[in-house]
């Protein structure tokens, strides 16, 4: 099996790994040598990376003239990686990519992981919130990010309710069964294929959720995670993208068609992971992907522009992230 699993770190140290190859994908042959391809997580192996890992186990990647080494995060962020030419794809989100290139880091998202955003606000049921409004004289565990600030002010203030009024207690820790037990906060911000179904289906703790994807009329949708590469490698090895893409995405497609089988590449992958926690997960996914095993990957203009404007009057974007090359679905299969 021709993938590595490498620290961020190493391989910013490493001059060995090159972010791309000039070479053109090919079925793997013992006279054709395989284009080095590398993928930065953006956080620990998980679910939403299930379609990456079944790839890797069924050898779809050589298949298609691939050597993919998949690399966990470290301090160096993907996106900053693949803006360096020292990674070939990241693992990221909007929120990330848009502000890179309105800095003028040129990061190009190439596919839609999850369609729709799967985060909710999870509390305990005794706490009585089950929308927005409710919010009001609770405590909000917050990491201290300005989205989180704009996304809990423009969902209380939608529901009609005074944001003001939300108090923003500092999270401790990740551990977000410790702080709902401990009455350190009344509510967090968490994403429902992992940490709503950690602490409500394994954890066995009584909770409510309010999920943004029932609040689209007040808050943007936005990719997370997304699949991101640079304009400079689209342009230079079209090929490489595209064939590495193409094989993510019948990776995906498997994993919403045989969630137990994506469930098992992972745990092989990452053994640490709770299998319980991984299997119902990735049922969960199964059928949020996107709306078939053929759609998986698309983006939509609408999508972006909205959140992009979104992220402007809440003056999180600064500058212009020339929203029209931000993305693209060109690389998707039966794409052009």
């Amino acid at each position: 099996m021709h993938h590595r699993v490498l620290t961020a770190a190493a391989v910013v140290a490493s001059v060995s790994l090159t972010a791309c190859a000039a070479t053109t994908p090919v079925a793997s042959t013992s006279s054709q040598p395989l284009v080095p391809v590398t993928v930065v997580l953006d956080w620990t192996p998980n679910t939403n990376h299930s379609g990456l890992y079944l790839a890797l186990e069924r050898g779809w990647y050589e298949d298609a003239g691939l050597d993919v080494t998949v690399i966990e995060p470290g301090e160096t962020s993907g996106l900053q990686l693949v803006a360096a030419g020292q990674a070939t794809f990241a693992y990221s989100v909007a929120e990330g990519l848009l502000p890179a290139r309105a800095a003028g880091a040129d990061v190009v998202s190439v596919a839609a992981v999850i369609e729709e955003n799967t985060s909710s606000l999870l509390a305990l049921a005794d706490d009585g919130i089950t929308r927005p409004r409710d919010l009001e004289g609770k405590r909000y565990g917050s990491y201290g990010s300005p989205l989180e600030t704009a996304i809990i002010s423009s969902l209380v203030e939608c529901d009609g309710g005074d944001p003001t009024r939300v108090e923003h207690t500092p999270l401790v820790s990740d551990d977000f069964r410790i702080g709902l037990s401990e009455d350190q906060f009344d509510a967090a911000w968490v994403f429902d294929a992992w940490d709503t179904i950690r602490l409500k289906d394994v954890d066995g703790l009584d909770v409510s959720t309010l999920a943004f994807r029932d609040w689209f009329a007040c808050i943007p949708n936005w990719y997370t995670p997304l699949l991101a590469t640079s304009a400079d490698i689209i342009s230079e090895n079209p090929a490489t993208v595209r064939a590495f893409v193409e094989t993510t995405a019948q990776g995906y497609a498997a994993a919403m068609s045989d969630p137990a089988a994506a469930a098992e590449s992972l745990l092989a992958a990452a053994p640490e992971l709770d299998p319980t926690l991984v299997r119902e997960s990735a049922t969960w996914l199964a059928t949020r992907y996107a709306a078939s095993p053929g759609a998986w990957g698309t983006q939509d203009s609408e999508t972006w522009t909205r959140f992009a404007e979104w992220l402007a009057d809440a003056e999180i974007l600064a500058g212009d992230p020339r929203i029209e090359e931000a993305w693209t679905n060109a690389f998707l299969p039966g794409k052009s």
